[in-house]
């Protein structure tokens, strides 16, 4: 039928095609559904003959789904000449004689007719052009078929056919294309054009199969059953791309989607883009196809910008703090000034907090709480025994089983840019062959160079500028000094008595019960089993041996609640402890009822706290030497020969009676077994010796501390608090300390300066004076001929 014969004013009936598009001038066979199939049989049947239009349904539509939206308009025109029954439908066998268009489609029991008009060619090619393209197709066609065994049968009547439309009606539904493109082909109205499309569809697919053919011939000897499987998804990743004409779909697990998706930076977007290149054209099975996947990977779950900021409540910080943390005012008061400072700077990060203080005081939940209060994500990470520059770096990936670096990868499980990120024991670095990780964490700690942080394995910049950095160290002599300089310090000393008592009752105590599934109606403590647990059986400035005894104590009443020997509520007090905890394993020295000339208490400082210890001196006869006892440090040894150069050149005449050269010294602290260091024994060593030479005794309440010079001048020293702490603890009533460290006494407890005397000196005089009730001579002794002799005698 010529379109123009067509009669656009009859109603026809729709066949709707699945997975198939029918051309102009091609014979067809297809299968319809039963409905459709009677009313063309019955067609068929009386007239010999009948048209109708065959329209294509969409793509991946189920049969029971097709619907008059899910039809393309541009069909074909096709004679019925046969229909006969079959499997589920009919068989219907006709040919194709005009392209038309449904102008309007019509929907009734599940059928569907429509009006249409024709859709004329545009004939815009001649006949050599046609001859051309027609040479062009059949030998592209037989280039395809000479890969095949028995393709005569196909090729042979393409060769008698002297339409290309013909042709391309025989050819197109052997070819891999997508429904979309045949169907886009049926709807050019261009000869040229048609023909042009067509040829182009021949000659893709015929490059498509001989690079199937290369891939099968390479890899056919290196394929074993093992790795058959790898092969196929190869083979046909290569034929996907090249069907599709390399378009930009996604050929590697949605990588390059991903990737355009994401919120990366430009230059990191073309890093990923440029990696995922090479993993398409090497392929699945190249060696370093898994390194590049990891790496995409961390490149795709890393957070590249800060999601929007929650806006920081000063009022709200300061309650998470004192609901979390009882005591450590001054701590608590210093981070709610930093919190205060990043509200204004509007959170741009200026600096790093550096927690220094004993085990178990809290340093890291301080840095929960602080996550908490700004309502940031928290992550931490522990540098303890940390040896590796790598560690912190990261490998580069040239090496087999290289990670990023442990700051990048406690990025990518923060999963937000701005976390609050915990460098738990930076004190506890190592250096070793592999480099020095403290000067690697120069770059993550400084706010001048964060921003662009360079991690080996990522090979991109990185900015850390909107990470809360805190570290925590309980000392700060082996953190290297450019290390400390990034950092802004916050000393946590430790806690008072009262203040581990209120942490034992307010958290310990709770936690600890729920931990061992209890509660307060089967186990109570009362306070003062608290108070003695906290004297009598742990000794440190934090409160994590005393969770460890309330445990202990848990343990021994959750075991008698089980075999039913307690009675509910089961009380803790005082005087069961050595039931329930052992005997005391903290021996808490005191103050003496009274000392012997040579005696004096001394204040000193511990890593877990503050303590008394006795300094003790005795002479003999001898030859003026001195014997130093008790495990002493070089510093402290020189305090020591300080003392007895201070007392021999300026009380000699004092002390006649005294023989120095005829006399040995020794001086001991006693606890031998327990290493003793540091300056702040001088003042105590002095008044040791004095006490010995004149023979009188030193007031067994009154404590000591300072560092003395060889002129006689009492210099400051640290640790004031814990020392104080430890004085009141012991029973002492009068402490003696430096001029210059009278302004640390704010730091100490106002119930605690209540019940002691404190007595500020400036020079040794001082010093004896208030132990000694003695004047020590002002002129300097010199020794002439052999005895000592003043020096306006001389």
């Amino acid at each position: 039928m010529h379109p123009s014969q067509l009669d656009v004013t009859r109603e026809r009936m729709v066949i709707p095609l699945f997975e198939a598009v029918v051309y102009p001038g091609a014979r067809t066979k297809f299968k319809v559904g039963t409905g459709t199939g009677k009313v063309l049989l019955a067609a068929v049947n009386s007239a010999g003959s009948t048209h109708a239009v065959g329209l294509t349904v969409r793509e991946g539509m189920d049969p029971s789904e097709a619907s008059a939206d899910s039809l393309y308009r541009t069909g074909s025109l096709i004679e019925i000449a046969h229909v006969q029954p079959a499997n589920d439908g009919y068989l219907v066998f006709g040919e194709a004689v005009a392209r038309v268009k449904a102008t309007r489609l019509i929907e009734a029991d599940g059928l569907f007719s429509a009006f249409c008009e024709p859709v004329p060619d545009l004939f815009d090619l001649d006949e050599g052009s046609r001859a051309e393209f027609l040479a062009k197709i059949r030998a592209v066609i037989r280039d395809v078929s000479g890969h095949f065994q028995g393709s005569e049968q196909f090729t042979r009547p393409i060769e008698k056919m002297d339409s290309i439309d013909q042709i391309m009606g025989f050819v197109m539904p052997f070819l891999p294309v997508d429904l979309a493109e045949k169907q886009e082909l049926l709807e050019i109205t261009s000869i040229r054009g048609r023909y042009a499309a067509f040829l182009d569809l021949l000659t893709r697919v015929k490059e498509g199969i001989e690079i199937r053919i290369e891939v099968a011939k390479k890899t056919s000897e290196k394929v074993g059953k093992a790795n058959r499987e790898a092969m196929l998804r190869e083979q046909l990743k290569v034929i996907q791309d090249e069907l599709n004409g390399c378009d930009g779909s996604d050929g590697e697990d949605g990588y390059r989607e991903r990737i355009e998706r994401s919120t990366m930076p430009e230059e990191v977007k073309k890093k990923a883009l440029a990696e995922l290149k090479k993993l398409e054209s090497g392929g699945s099975q190249h060696h370093e196809s898994q390194g590049i996947r990891n790496y995409l990977d961390l490149l795709l779950d890393l957070p590249w910008t800060v999601e929007e900021r929650k806006s920081i409540d000063i009022n709200e910080a300061r309650q998470v703090l004192e609901s979390n943390h009882n005591g450590l005012e001054k701590v608590k008061e210093r981070i709610v000034q930093h919190l205060a400072v990043m509200k204004l700077k509007e959170e741009k990060q200026g600096s790093i907090l550096l927690f220094t203080g004993p085990p178990g005081t809290g340093k890291t939940s301080l840095g929960r709480s602080i996550a908490d209060a700004l309502g940031r994500k928290y992550v931490r990470i522990s540098l303890g025994g940390v040896k590796d520059e790598a560690e912190i770096r990261g490998h580069r990936r040239t090496y087999v089983g290289s990670l990023p670096g442990r700051i990048i990868q406690g990025m990518k499980k923060a999963g937000t840019k701005n976390p609050v990120f915990i460098l738990d024991e930076i004190d506890k670095l190592a250096v070793s062959y592999s480099g020095d990780p403290a000067s690697a964490l120069l770059e993550v700690l400084d706010p001048e160079q964060n921003s662009t942080f360079s991690d080996h394995y990522l090979e991109v910049p990185y900015d850390l500028s909107d990470v809360l950095f805190i570290a925590t160290a309980n000392s700060l002599a082996t953190i290297p000094a450019p290390l400390l300089d990034r950092m802004e310090l916050i000393e946590i000393s430790g806690y008072t008595k009262s203040e581990k008592f209120a942490i034992a009752k307010d958290h310990l105590v709770p936690t600890t019960l729920a931990e061992h599934g209890l509660d307060a109606e089967r186990l109570r403590f009362e306070d003062e089993a608290l108070a003695a647990i906290i004297d009598r059986y742990t000794r440190e400035a934090g409160v994590r041996a005393l969770k460890k005894q309330i445990a202990r104590a848990a343990r021994y009443v959750s075991e008698k609640i089980v075999s039913g020997t307690a009675t509910l509520p089961y009380v803790v007090t005082a005087e069961m402890l050595p039931e329930v905890l052992g005997k005391e394993t903290v021996r808490q020295d005191v103050a003496r009822k009274e000392s012997p000339p040579g005696v004096v208490t001394g204040l000193a400082w511990t890593p877990v706290g503050g303590d008394i210890l006795f300094i003790e001196g005795t002479f003999m006869p001898g030859k003026g030497k001195l014997t130093l006892t008790g495990q002493l440090g070089d510093v402290m040894k020189e305090s020591a020969q300080i003392s007895l150069s201070l007392i021999r050149s300026r009380f000699a005449a004092a002390a006649p009676g005294f023989d120095f050269f005829g006399s040995d010294i020794h001086i001991h602290v006693p606890a031998g077994a327990t290493p003793k260091d540091g300056p702040s024994a001088g003042v105590t060593l002095f008044t040791a010796l004095a006490s010995l030479i004149t023979g009188r005794a030193v007031d067994p309440t009154t404590a000591m501390t300072g560092e003395v010079t060889l002129s006689g001048a009492v210099l400051p020293v640290g640790g004031i608090k814990e020392k104080v702490l430890a004085a009141h603890r012991a029973g002492i009533k009068k402490v003696v300390l430096p001029q210059e460290n009278e302004r640390d006494l704010v730091d100490v407890p106002e119930d605690v300066r209540r019940d002691l005397v404190f007595v500020t000196v400036e020079t040794i005089e001082d010093v004896l004076r208030e132990a000694l009730n003695v004047a020590l001579p002002g002129p300097v002794m010199h020794y002439a001929g052999n005895r000592f002799v003043p020096a306006h005698n001389l």
